[in-house]
């Protein structure tokens, strides 16, 4: 971790600050040139005894006392070099307005200077001159720290980076592996009837206990997913509760799975009175995972809800690693999970190390890999990871190494930390390293946003080093670093879109502490109730002090503390992630907190109901480059001072319903990369000044404005050709003519993937439709109340061939649907709401003799209230429909039959009818027998 962080350090002295010696002249103080060099020096030869440091940090408490002094002065390196760099930009954006304003005055010929001064863009930022001293301190201070080294009498040298392995896409790595008796052992405990003991005594419970990376978590998926469950209970509910044990939040989270919906209720006894409804009469079985409470008490509370209401045979299922818990719940039957046996420990290490080996290779290194093998003691968790790691290692040696290695000897340290994972931390290279360690941020159990976690990589500078080196975009670094870790399982629980790519994310609690215990005094999380009070001055003085250490922080729920921060001094924070509840004050004390916390990168401030405007003072988060405002319901405008955050690369305001508008200068956000605005259903406009956002890659919401001086225009699009992902262009009945509209030049946003288009049913559109034709390998595509008759032409030419879903949607001036059965890769086809639409038939299949939808899996019409008549008009040896699984039909009163073809010569195997009561009438028997 302290390498990758003088990396950074290293990377932005060389390529950022020393471009700008001549543009800021710190020589203000003398010899600052000469420090900075100086200062380079010391950095490269620290980083040269790095990894000896970090191996032998593990079992030296004095190592790593150094280690934690060298990474704060990292951490100060970074302060500096940002405010330095902010400095120059304000500068140059200062500098630039006033040529601006000079060149006007000029244009008007009145005969007046303006003498442009750097030292005006200061005022936000340090002085010059404070730069100046900051460096001189540090490195003061670390010639101190670089001169301790000797002592340890470290070993010199840096090891050469791995190569860069992805195995996810490759190997097929058992969830499950030896554990069938486990298996069937729990099931017949959860699907038994009803028994004595548990119509005396109350909910039957069923305990997997075993110690951590046992596999308790996967067995109890297992069961949980068996098709067997699946019909034998009316409910299943899957709670992760881990520590602290909280009834309210557990109760809410039941009840948002029972409902389907977040509870709007905050009060416990409410909360479990809902429950008692929802689940009355009904057979359940409820999951409580990595249960670690001992408290009676906190545990009747969930307990006697659960025993209320839900029908005899329901069954709760818990893991835990304590036997001490399982005593305490009253278990009713406990399941302790073993080790698995040597035999299975080499067979499955085996499966995956030598997975793609030659014969040859396999028998050099089959003794070896047996020996490390049973090292792992039986446990899956740490035979996957050492397996993984030895499968990109092709050498006798290596192999040996790791056998070898003295991780193996720190048994005073098994309570806290996996060799395995110890050993695979070791190979990561270090940039990677700190991309890891950084997740220990998050509350364990959390369901991880991979795009959330690559921007806030980004914000920590994390990402900078490669991005440099091979001149890649930061987010593909990012994604390349995440499919490295979740190559080598320090990620688990993959959920993926339909591309394939992983969206989402757990890490396995196992992992989790590992990451924790490498940065217990950078990263912490912090409960509302485990705030002290009344704690002595001794104790007192020593939180003060473990908190000043944080530079990343996740805080849950702290209402009734907004003087925390700067009572517990964490004016060091990087990264500051909050979980409110929404009756948090947390807007009362915003003014405070943005004044505390001014070295902030990362500021997540999401699903705060309390929130109704931000206070100016963000202003003086000039570190500030991620800012998630996201599901802020009560949040109506944002500051003007929000445009003085330079170094702002994401601004998220997904959802924020009741924001009108955004702050107008806006153009002065010029690292701004991202602007998540998804539903931000009362903005009218968008200020002019994005359209000089060229590093700009995400626009979700572009909105065509009728205020053309101070608002977007369609072709304010036009050099906005970096956007990716998906953009949506809502007021398109506000461009007058088809030469406005190609000013937009969409077909030039070649990554686009998901376009929508919301043409407001104006008529007579035609022509600026056809002007935004957008280019040709979009693979989603949404066209919005188009008011014309006739479909443009490249919807009719059908010139997308890439598109993999389409939707049609409030289109009612068109009474045909356009050929889209050409369309060679469509999977996905959402036709709604056309009211012209009387019938469909060749027309829709197009004029291809061979095939018609040939990729087409997914096919729904809805609310389409004038349909009368769908044909299908079969020619000899084509193909139609050849992939269709699932039809839906709903809100179709007039259509009187669904084509035999369809029905019977398709493979579909899900037909959906509703609010479409001829068709009900007619099939429904059919839909009953499947």
């Amino acid at each position: 971790m302290a390498d990758a962080l003088l990396a950074i350090a290293l990377q932005r002295l060389a390529s950022g600050v020393e471009q700008h010696i001549g543009d800021c002249r710190l020589t203000l103080v003398l010899g600052v040139d000469e420090e900075i060099r100086s200062l380079t020096d010391t950095l490269l030869s620290v980083r040269d005894v790095l990894e000896d440091a970090e191996r032998r940090q593990v079992k030296e408490k004095s190592v790593q006392g150094w280690l934690e002094k060298l990474k704060d002065m990292a951490y100060q390196m970074d302060d500096v070099v940002d405010e330095w760099s902010t400095a120059v930009l304000r500068s140059s954006q200062m500098e630039g307005a006033e040529n601006a304003s000079i060149n006007s005055k000029k244009k008007k010929k009145k005969v007046s200077y303006c003498v442009f001064s750097p030292f005006l863009c200061f005022k936000q930022v340090a002085s010059r001159r404070v730069i100046a001293l900051k460096i001189k301190a540090i490195k003061q201070q670390l010639d101190v720290i670089a001169s301790q080294r000797t002592q340890f009498n470290f070993i010199s040298g840096l090891s050469e980076e791995p190569q860069r392995f992805i195995t996810t896409s490759l190997l097929d790595i058992p969830e499950v592996y030896g554990r069938d008796m486990d298996k069937n052992t729990i099931l017949s405990h959860l699907l038994i009837g009803e028994t004595c003991q548990e119509i005396q005594s109350g909910i039957y419970i069923v305990s997997i206990v075993g110690t951590g990376g046992m596999g308790k978590t996967t067995l109890a998926q297992l069961v949980y997913n068996h098709p067997d469950v699946k019909d034998h209970f009316d409910e299943r509910i899957w709670i992760c509760v881990s520590d602290p044990f909280d009834p309210i939040r557990i109760s809410r989270d039941i009840l948002e799975i029972l409902q389907g919906e977040s509870p709007n209720l905050h009060n416990l006894e409410a909360l479990q009175q809902k429950i008692q409804m929802c689940i009355a009469g009904k057979k359940f079985l409820i999951v409580l995972d990595d249960v670690w409470t001992e408290n009676h008490q906190l545990w009747g509370q969930l307990k006697s809800t659960l025993n209320c209401g839900g029908h005899v045979g329901s069954r709760i299922l818990a893991t835990t690693r304590k036997e001490s818990v399982v005593k305490m719940m009253g278990a009713t039957y406990v399941h302790s999970l073993e080790e698995l046996s040597q035999e299975q420990s080499r067979a499955l290490f085996h499966q995956i190390a030598f997975f793609e080996k030659s014969r040859e290779k396999v028998e050099e290194l089959k003794e070896i890999g047996e020996k490390i093998a049973d090292k792992c003691k039986g446990l899956p968790l740490a035979i996957k990871t050492l397996a993984i790691l030895m499968r990109l290692k092709n050498n006798k040696e290596e192999w040996e190494s790791i056998l070898y290695s003295e991780v193996w000897q720190l048994d005073e340290f098994e309570r806290d930390i996996s060799p395995a994972l110890l050993l695979s931390y070791y190979d990561l290279p270090p940039a990677i390293k700190r991309c890891f360690s950084y997740c220990a941020v998050f509350p364990k159990d959390t369901v991880i946003e991979v795009d959330k976690l690559i921007k806030l990589w980004m914000a920590q500078n994390y990402l900078n080093c490669d991005h440099v080196i091979s001149n890649k975009e930061m987010e593909v670094v990012g994604k390349e670093y995440f499919q490295y870790l979740a190559g080598r399982s320090f990620f688990q629980d993959f959920e993926k879109d339909d591309d394939e790519n992983i969206i989402r994310c757990k890490m396995h609690d196992i992992v989790h502490d590992f990451a924790q215990f490498l940065t217990k005094n950078e990263c912490c999380i912090i409960q509302a109730f485990d705030m002290p009070q009344g704690i002595g001055f001794a104790e007192e003085r020593r939180k003060k002090a473990s908190f000043q250490k944080v530079r990343h922080a996740t805080l849950i729920g702290l209402q009734k503390y907004p003087k925390f921060f700067s009572t517990y001094k964490m004016k060091n924070l990087h990264t500051l992630l909050h979980e409110f509840s929404v009756i948090s004050s947390i807007d009362e004390a915003l003014p405070k907190l943005f004044q505390h916390l001014t070295c902030l990168r990362a500021l997540d401030l999401q699903q705060n109901l309390s929130i109704t405007e931000l206070p100016k003072e963000i202003g003086k988060l000039i570190h500030l480059k991620y800012l998630n405002l996201s599901y802020c319901y009560s949040l109506t405008e944002l500051p003007e001072t929000i445009c003085d955050l330079y170094n702002l690369q994401t601004l998220n305001i997904r959802e924020c319903i009741a924001l009108v508008e955004l702050p107008k200068s806006m153009d002065k956000l010029v690292n701004l990369r991202h602007l998540q605005n998804f539903l931000t259903v009362a903005l009218e406009g968008l200020p002019k000044g994005i359209s000089r956002l060229n590093s700009l890659q995400t626009l979700e919401k572009f909105i065509v404005s009728n205020d053309g001086d101070n608002e977007c225009q369609i072709g304010d699009l036009k050099n906005l050709n970096n956007l990716r992902r998906e953009l949506e262009i809502r007021g398109l009945r506000k461009v007058e003519d088809a030469r406005e509209a190609q000013e937009a030049e969409l077909k030039n946003k070649i990554y686009l993937q998901h376009l929508t288009l919301e043409f407001g049913e104006k008529e007579g559109i035609k022509d600026v439709a056809e002007a935004l034709q957008p280019h040709l390998n979009l693979k989603s595509l949404a066209i919005w109340s188009y008011g014309d008759t006739e479909w443009h032409d490249w919807m009719m030419r059908l010139s997308l061939t890439q598109l993999k879903t389409l939707e049609l949607s409030h289109c009612n001036g068109c009474s045909y649907i356009p050929p889209l059965g050409e369309l060679p890769v469509l999977e996905k086809l959402e036709i709604k709401d056309m009211k012209s639409v009387k019938y469909i038939g060749g027309e829709f299949l197009g004029s291809s003799t061979t095939t018609a939808f040939p990729k087409l899996k997914k096919l729904i019409f809805h609310n389409m209230k004038e349909w009368e008549k769908w044909e299908v008009k079969e020619e000899e040896g084509m193909s139609i429909m050849s992939c269709l699984s699932l039809l839906k039909i709903r809100g179709c009163p007039k259509l009187e039959e669904l084509p035999d073809h369809v029905l019977q010569r398709t493979p579909l195997q899900e037909l959906v009818i509703t609010d479409s009561d001829i068709l009900l009438q007619r099939y429904k028997q059919d839909m009953e027998e499947e």
